[in-house]
C-alpha cells in the first residue's frame, strides 16, 4: 500500500484549529494526517513481523502474510473501503497494542486480529473469500461490524454475494453482512446510533486498553450491561441540543465520532476519555442529560483533535529521558499537570467556553441550558485564561505550539467581548 505524505497545515487551517471552530480545511488536514499515521504504523508492524519471523508462530505468520495479500487485492478494487476499515478508531487501538507487545503468545494473539481487518475490508468490498483464520480466544471481532463467539482454533471463512460464512466444525455457519446484521450461534452485530454512521462500540476487545483508561481506571462496559435504547436516546438528545446551539459543532460531532464506547458508570455525570491511538472514538460513562452528553462529546472530540495535530505538528517538546517534566497548576484539576496536560485541558475547555457562550446567547435553546451555560462560561473562561498564560510563559513549547497558543488566546479574549460567537 502506498505511503501518504501530509503537507503542513495551511495558515487558515492552523488558525481554525486553534480557534476550536469546525472548519473543512482543518478537518481534512487531521483526517489525512491520521490516515498517514495509520498506514505508517501498519507498515511498521509488517516490518517487525518479517524481520522477526522466527519469533512468530508459523501458523500466525502464514495468516498474517495471507491477510496482507488479501488487503492489497481488496485495495486495488476498493481503496476507499480499505481506508475506512483501516481508519476505524479501534483499528488504531489494536495497532498500538500489537506494536508494543513483546514477542510471544500474546503478540501472536494480537497478530491474528489483522486477518479480521483484511476479511472485513473484503466483506465490505464484496470480494470472494475462502481462507482459514485463527480464533485463539474464541472471539472473532470484525472492526466496525461485530463479533462472533466460536470454538477456539481455526475457522474456515468463505463469502459469496456480500455475505461471509464462518464454519467451525459441525456447528451451523455464522453469517455476517457488512452492515453488522448476521445470523447463527454466537453472532453479535454492532448497533448504530441514530442519525449517522456512529456505532455504539460495546463489543471489540480492543475498544479500551487492558486495565482500563485514566486514573482511577475507567473500564469498558460489557454488551450485556449496555442499554442501547438509553444510549441512543442520550445521543439523539445531545445531538439535537448541539444542532440548535451551534449547528457547525453538531455536524462536526456527527462526522468525526465514529465509535462511542460505553464505560462502566462512575457517578451521576458523564466521565469521558479519548485515546491518542484511536482518533474518532469517544469513551464515556452514561450522561445525565442532553447537556451532559453534548458537553462530553465536544470536550473529548477536542482532546482527540489536539492529539492528532500534535503527532503531525509537535506543539511541545517531548520529555527528556530520565528528567521529569515541569508540573503546573490548572483550575479544573486538583493535581499538577505536565505541559501536555495543560495544553490538552486548555484546548478542550476553550471549545466548551465557545459552546457555552453561544448557548447563553442563542435563541431557541432551553432556558435551563442557557442559564447553566452562562454560569459555566464565567467559571471556565478565567481558568482557560490562566492556563494559556502558563503555556505562553513556558519554555517547553515548540515555535508552532507557541503560535497555536497565541491564537487560542486571541479566541479566548474575543469570547469575553462576545465577538467570538459569530460564524
Amino acid at each position: 500500500m502506498p505511503a501518504v505524505i501530509v503537507a503542513p497545515p495551511r495558515p487558515a487551517a492552523f488558525a481554525a484549529l486553534a480557534a476550536t471552530r469546525p472548519a473543512p480545511a482543518g478537518a481534512a488536514f487531521l483526517r489525512a494526517g491520521a490516515h498517514a499515521r495509520r498506514l505508517l504504523l501498519l507498515k511498521a508492524l509488517l516490518v517487525r513481523v518479517r524481520r522477526r519471523r522466527a519469533e512468530v508462530a508459523p501458523e500466525t505468520l502464514r495468516g498474517f502474510e495471507a491477510a496482507w495479500r488479501l488487503l492489497e487485492r481488496t485495495e486495488r478494487v476498493a481503496p476507499a473501503v480499505v481506508r475506512a476499515v483501516l481508519d476505524y478508531p479501534i483499528t488504531g487501538s489494536w495497532l498500538a497494542i500489537a506494536l508494543t507487545e513483546p514477542a510471544g503468545p500474546d503478540l501472536d494473539r494480537h497478530l491474528t486480529r489483522f486477518e479480521l481487518v483484511a476479511v472485513t475490508a473484503a466483506l465490505r468490498a464484496g470480494q470472494p473469500l475462502d481462507l482459514v483464520v485463527q480464533a485463539p480466544t474464541g472471539v472473532l471481532s470484525f472492526p466496525g461490524v461485530g463479533s462472533a463467539h466460536v470454538a477456539p482454533g481455526p475457522v474456515h471463512v468463505t463469502s459469496r454475494s456480500r455475505v461471509v460464512r464462518l464454519h467451525t466444525g459441525s456447528a451451523p455457519p455464522v453469517l455476517v453482512r457488512p452492515t453488522g446484521s448476521g445470523a447463527g450461534p454466537g453472532w453479535h452485530g454492532l448497533r448504530p446510533l441514530p442519525g449517522g454512521t456512529t456505532r455504539l462500540e460495546d463489543l471489540d476487545p480492543y475498544r479500551v486498553p487492558p486495565g482500563g483508561v485514566g486514573s482511577p481506571a475507567r473500564i469498558a462496559a460489557e454488551r450485556s450491561d449496555t442499554d442501547h435504547a438509553a444510549w441512543a436516546g442520550r445521543w439523539r438528545a445531545g445531538r439535537a441540543l448541539l444542532r440548535v446551539t451551534d449547528p457547525a459543532r453538531g455536524v462536526e460531532v456527527e462526522r468525526t465520532v465514529g465509535a462511542l464506547v460505553p464505560l462502566v458508570p462512575q457517578g451521576p455525570r458523564a466521565l469521558g476519555a479519548t485515546l491518542a491511538a484511536a482518533p474518532g472514538a469517544v469513551l464515556m460513562t452514561p450522561s445525565a442529560d442532553a447537556a451532559d452528553m453534548a458537553e462530553t462529546l465536544v470536550h473529548e472530540l477536542h482532546h482527540s483533535k489536539l492529539s492528532t495535530l500534535h503527532e503531525l505538528v509537535p506543539l511541545y517538546r517531548p520529555d527528556e529521558d530520565g528528567v521529569r517534566s515541569t508540573l503546573y497548576r490548572v483550575g479544573w484539576r486538583p493535581d499538577e499537570r505536565p505541559v501536555a496536560g495543560v495544553f490538552q485541558g486548555a484546548y478542550a475547555h476553550l471549545a466548551l467556553a465557545d459552546l457555552w457562550r453561544r448557548a447563553a446567547d442563542a435563541r431557541g435553546v432551553p432556558r435551563a441550558w442557557s442559564e447553566r451555560s452562562a454560569q459555566q462560561f464565567d467559571h471556565v473562561h478565567d481558568q482557560v485564561g490562566e492556563a494559556l498564560t502558563t503555556l505562553l510563559e513556558s519554555d517547553e513549547l515548540t515555535n508552532e505550539g507557541r503560535e497555536f497558543a497565541r491564537r487560542m488566546r486571541q479566541i479566548h479574549a474575543s469570547l469575553s467581548t462576545g465577538h467570538g460567537v459569530r460564524g
